[in-house]
């Protein structure tokens, strides 16, 4: 009886596991997923604003297109920290990202936090993601 109920638990488990994986990314985009956060960090955390809004995604960007007053806001501050605090895979697939920033504003040198949602979308036409929430809004409530 143990055994039977120990390889129930196991197939169940394993059902599960392949629900999973059938709804998150596969390995392949996975491993093409680490890099290209990597590189869109370390913009944001140089504070390149132009070259993180190379990882935006292009249909985003066309429909929420950065005025000048929104780029001179970013050019305004500085990041100081960017701490993943937690990950996921979301309904269509997609990854979804909490991020804790630390930001400096250069004119005041105030530093502050502020909590960043991202969603990265899967292109299966380009083979690559593409940040598809935005450039971070590091202007919560102001």
């Amino acid at each position: 009886m143990y055994r039977h109920l120990l390889k129930t638990v196991a197939v169940a488990l394993l059902l599960v596991a392949n629900v999973a994986q059938a709804e998150g990314p596969s390995r392949a985009q996975r491993s093409k997923l680490v890099p290209i956060q990597d590189a869109y960090v370390a913009a944001v955390r140089w504070g390149d604003f132009d070259k993180a809004e190379g990882f935006i995604d292009p249909q985003y960007l066309q429909q929420h297109p950065l005025s000048d007053l929104q780029r001179e806001r970013y050019r305004q501050i500085q990041v100081s920290s960017y701490r993943e605090r937690s990950a996921g895979v979301g309904a269509d697939g997609s990854i979804e990202r909490r991020v804790e920033m630390g930001v400096i504003n250069r004119n005041t040198q105030a530093e502050r936090l502020v909590m960043v949602n991202e969603r990265w979308r899967w292109d299966a036409d380009n083979k690559r993601w593409w940040q598809a929430a935005g450039l971070p809004d590091l202007w919560q409530g102001q």
